[in-house]
């Protein structure tokens, strides 16, 4: 289907809007009102821009308060209307949206807003122009689709249909299968929006968290679905209001609004992009660093060892057990220290999962490769991250581990870490939501409840994405603030068996843990009964400890190297991350800066 976004969408200018959206791929645009009013384009100036993008604009958005009203009030209305259809004229616009009247004056009258609706239509309908009327969901008379439904069959003109707003419909709790009900040549235009589920004045949630479906909790394809059913030919259109987007570069935004409406298509049926591959594993974390020795003494301490280098770049792998680190010096001197710069995924198909990512909009990085390097393919996720989709020692695919050469090594005795657990990234602020989405839709990944975290100077949001047997664990936070430092940190969780027992092996080498307030223990002593000594060893290694329905959960900290730090994970059926614990460790993390 075609797919279509609302100007008020996208941050900046007009131009740059409409730029942002051709470049992701939109087929068409919502003009906004205010959009078109605050251009130095005229209307002419305006369609010859989109028609040069190959952009249609599909809806002049929004008249208000129009229905319903007293005789001198609506006389007005018509005026405005006049002169706005003749606008439209210049636009090359032939839909307009009109709301269901929220206007102190307006009465509760049906038999009325039918006569207004349709002396409107009479009036667009001289432009060649078509009204579409959508309830509000706090409109002052006129709040639900079929309210709004019942007007427009009264008023009975050939001008005059509806616009379905899934918001409008869903924040409500309005059953949508009534959509089948209505023509689909009656239902003139769809806009969809999904939204976290908020207990908030709908007028407030609308107007500032709205986000692209799949980044929300509604059913906003169950909705689709009965429009499509009803027989809606028309395009899908985007129309979000949130103070993130509003901020964020127009591009970007713009991306990830026409991923979310390609995934919609294919949970609909519409499209059949590549099927998702979702990762079976973590094959390495690699580090970029202007100097390796921090790093590396960190994890020496961890009983990490290195063990081999790449043939043609100054890359580092180290290994215990399953855990792969690669430490890279390569072009560190763009970085301000040490950071998490890729990931690589174990892939049931590499060239699959690739092909996927580019069908949704992440095309594969570019990379220098010498002749003989393994083919490695590599996406970028929301925050820069790049992910590579890796085989590792597997029958007729080429693995990442040909480009290395053992250097010879010896152990550093038995193993404390067997794994991966999982990892940390830390969102730009504004990129949240979308990482989740692409998190979900590129790589097959289910997420998780999004939770909230106490941090000394606000909240910070986590939602952790997982494969399926919970071997790829992925946390995504968003820090206290755009300003704060801590905001960059990323960390990397090692699952051992014997978390004292790592922890302690790691103090005896020279590591530094992240101490914990005394306070924090004396609270577990309150809450939970622990075997003699158990709860004396925590103490002093500064372990946290939790449990839910399945297990246990105890863990500790490195401290922070650059942008980076550990975690010693000793997981025993336990599902979570630790979340009750992230406040102390954020306070503690604050401190030891």
């Amino acid at each position: 289907m075609r797919t279509s976004i609302a100007t008020v969408s996208l941050s900046g200018s007009l131009t740059e809007k409409l730029t942002a959206a051709s470049r992701a791929g939109f087929d068409g645009v919502e003009i906004f009102e205010n959009d078109l009013l605050a251009s130095p384009l005229t209307p002419e100036e305006i369609r010859a821009r989109c028609a040069d993008l190959g952009l249609t604009v599909d809806l002049y958005q929004p008249m208000r308060d129009i229905e319903a009203v007293p005789a001198d009030e609506f006389a007005r209305n018509l005026r405005r209307a006049r002169h706005k259809f003749e606008l439209m004229r210049r636009l090359g616009a032939d839909t307009v949206l009109v709301c269901s009247s929220v206007h102190p004056l307006a009465v509760d009258d049906d038999a009325l807003a039918a006569c207004h609706l349709r002396q409107l239509a009479d009036l667009a309908q001289d432009f060649g122009i078509r009204v579409a009327y959508e309830a509000l969901a706090w409109g002052r008379h006129v709040n639900t689709y079929t309210h709004a439904w019942r007007i427009i069959e009264a008023a009975d003109h050939p001008a005059l249909g509806t616009c379905l707003d899934s918001f409008h419909i869903l924040s409500r709790g309005s059953d949508p299968k009534g959509i089948e009900a209505i023509p689909g040549e009656k239902i003139f235009f769809l806009q969809l929006a999904d939204a976290p589920l908020l207990a908030m004045d709908v007028l407030q949630w609308s107007r500032h968290y709205r986000c692209f479906p799949g980044q929300g909790g509604f059913d906003v394809a169950g909705l689709v679905r009965h429009v499509l059913r009803a027989g809606y030919r028309g395009p899908l259109s985007l129309e979000v209001f949130n103070d993130v987007f509003r901020q964020a570069d127009a591009g970007p935004t713009a991306v990830d609004a026409r991923r979310s409406l390609l995934v919609l298509q294919e949970t609909l049926g519409l499209i059949t992009p590549p099927a998702p591959r979702a990762p079976t594993g973590v094959a390495f974390a690699e580090l970029v660093t202007s100097d390796a020795e921090p790093v590396s003494a960190v994890l020496g301490a961890l009983g990490f060892t290195r063990t081999a280098r790449h043939r043609g770049k100054p890359v580092d792998l180290w290994q215990q057990g399953e855990a792969r680190v690669l430490v890279n010096t390569a072009g560190a001197a763009r970085r301000d220290g040490t950071a998490l710069a890729a990931i690589g995924l174990e892939s049931p198909d590499p060239a699959a999962a690739a092909r996927r990512a580019e069908a949704l909009l992440a095309p594969v990085l570019p990379r220098r490769r010498a002749l003989d390097d393994a083919p490695l393919d590599a996406v970028a996720a929301p925050d820069g991250t790049e992910l590579f989709f890796c085989a590792t020692d597997r029958p007729q695919l080429p693995t990442w581990l040909a480009d290395f050469a053992d250097i010879g090594h010896e152990a550093r005795g038995a193993a404390t870490v067997r794994g991966i657990d999982h990892l940390a990234l830390t969102q730009p602020w504004h990129h949240y939501d979308e990482a989740t989405l692409f998190h979900r839709s590129v790589l097959g990944l289910h997420a998780q409840e999004s939770v909230d975290v106490a941090d000394p100077y606000g909240l910070m949001r986590s939602r952790a994405v997982t494969n399926a047997d919970g071997s790829v664990r992925i946390a995504l936070g968003v820090g206290a603030a755009p300003t704060d430092d801590t905001v960059h940190a990323q960390h990397i969780a090692l699952a051992t068996d014997d978390v004292v027992a790592a922890a302690r092996r790691f103090r005896r080498a020279g590591g530094r843990l992240l101490p914990i307030p005394a306070n924090y223990h004396d609270d577990l002593a309150a809450r939970y009964e622990f075997a003699d000594g158990e709860l004396e060893a925590y103490r002093e290694l500064g372990i946290l400890y939790d449990r839910d329905a399945y297990g246990t959960f105890r863990h500790c900290y490195t401290t922070t190297v650059g942008h980076v730090f550990f975690e010693l994970v000793q997981r025993d059926g336990y599902r979570g991350y630790g979340a009750p614990n992230a406040p102390v460790r954020l306070a503690a993390q604050h401190l030891a800066r």
